[in-house]
């Protein structure tokens, strides 16, 4: 059994190891590379206030790099008896460099150490999902545009309601990927605060510069207070579920609609073939699998934010070790949205729709309102026109008109698709990601 960065005369036995270190040897692989950029701005900052020489920075970073290298490959490995990956890290510079390996850690502890790990994991994952969310957000809006005049049913109560159109629907989920973008934001501004030099969440003796760091990083401010920043640790991880579970929550009921629509009772849209499966002993059936997976997938996640919830809630200001727990529900989460973005943006891509729906009688009624309307136009009074449609229909007269007008803005013949477009490329421009990117790529390049 390694020792540990915190040993000094008293061992652990192994079940209380193994207890206590739990999934994090797993969890941490997904933190590897950041910890390595954490600790290169940390010790280039350290250098600045003497308690590095330039040549022992030069040294450390090209090894840090080659380590960086290594976990971008996918190489990077947390050794058996190794408790994380600041120890790995660690480990690996003492290995190499000797000595000059063991001063890394001054002015830090793990404590901000996987603070400013999981922003900067957080914020890769949130640009990967922003991407994702557009490139779904564009195949709506093409979609939307391709089929501006295919009427459909609107419902209301699972009840036939209104005229509505594939416009409306493929419009609708667009916009609101605009809103779910709008919450994907505010996780950024809050993840995209520097956490570094709090250490143990009660700052440090050593002069440290912070702003320094916080540059190095290309984060836009620090979180000034260090009790703060320790605070930060779960609440930011609930914060950004929030936001996951928005996105979530537009696919999953998405994902509800087309399942329902793509079956025999509504026939509305036809799904790709390579999306269903068919049955063991029903051999018409193409099953709706990828939807139903996303859909399940995408509940799971909005349910993140109440575990993460009820992991962290009445903790006392400082760090416990309760929070390690939040990282085994957290960080595979975003590979599950990345998955469900992708499945969902493949079959909008490749939907079809079903341009004769209303062609069936059953949705005659659909049309009421509008020969209401078209009588209320004439003079007669709105509540008598109801009263007159309602009773034909009852009586088996109505005859419906199916050459809709609707121009104001968002309705069937006026869908604001532009001014849509214009909201979401608002919000895109608002994450700033390049001064990120820009500050990274210089960190790692020299």
């Amino acid at each position: 059994m390694a020792d540990k960065l915190w040993t000094k005369n008293v061992r652990m036995t192994e079940e209380i190891e193994k207890f206590t270190v739990g999934l994090d040897r797993e969890m941490d692989l997904y933190l590897a590379k950041y910890d390595v950029l954490g600790s290169m701005a940390h010790i280039t900052m350290l250098e600045s206030i003497g308690l590095l020489e330039a040549d022992e920075l030069k040294t450390l970073l090209a090894e840090l790099r080659y380590i960086y290298a290594q976990a971008e490959r996918g190489e990077f490995e947390i050794e058996e008896g190794v408790e994380d990956v600041h120890s790995q890290v660690e480990l690996m510079l003492t290995r190499k460099l000797g000595d000059t390996g063991k001063k890394i850690h001054s002015g830090r502890s793990r404590n901000d150490q996987v603070l400013v790990d999981l922003k900067l994991f957080i914020r890769d994952r949130i640009k990967e999902i922003a991407r994702l969310v557009v490139c779904l957000f564009n195949e709506l809006i093409a979609q939307s545009n391709r089929y501006r005049n295919v009427l459909m049913p609107g419902y209301t109560h699972l009840q036939v309601a209104m005229p509505s159109s594939f416009g409306l629907w493929f419009g609708a989920y667009a916009e609101g990927l605009v809103d779910d973008m709008q919450y994907l934001l505010a996780a950024w501004r809050i993840t995209n605060r520097n956490p570094l030099g709090s250490a143990a969440g009660y700052g440090s003796s050593f002069p440290l510069n912070r702003q320094m760091t916080t540059d190095l990083l290309g984060f836009d401010s620090m979180d000034y207070n260090v009790v703060y920043a320790q605070m930060g640790r779960g609440k930011t991880e609930r914060n950004v579920a929030f936001s996951m579970a928005t996105i979530a929550g537009t696919i999953a009921k998405l994902a509800f609609d087309a399942c329902m629509f793509n079956s025999q009772n509504f026939g509305f849209v036809k799904l790709p073939d390579d999306c269903t499966t068919g049955s063991s002993i029903m051999p018409h059936k193409k099953n709706p699998d990828v939807f139903e997976l996303t859909r399940a997938k995408c509940n799971k996640i909005q349910a993140l934010p109440q575990t993460i919830t009820m992991i962290m809630n009445n903790l006392p200001c400082g760090y416990f070790r309760d929070l390690q727990i939040i990282k085994e529900v957290f960080l595979p989460a975003f590979d599950d949205l990345k998955d469900c973005l992708q499945m969902t943006t493949y079959i909008i891509g490749k939907m079809k729709v079903n341009e004769h729906i209303m062609d069936n009688s059953i949705y005659d009624p659909i049309f009421s309102v509008e020969e209401v309307n078209r009588l209320a136009k004439e003079g007669m009074p709105f509540r008598d026109a109801y009263k007159k449609v309602g009773l034909d229909i009852e009586a088996g007269k109505f005859t419906p008109m199916k050459d809709i007008h609707h121009t104001h803005e968002g309705s069937i013949g006026n869908l604001c698709n532009d001014k849509i477009e214009a909201l979401m490329q608002n919000v895109v421009e608002s994450f700033n990601f390049g001064k990120m990117e820009d500050a990274i790529e210089k960190l790692i390049k020299g």
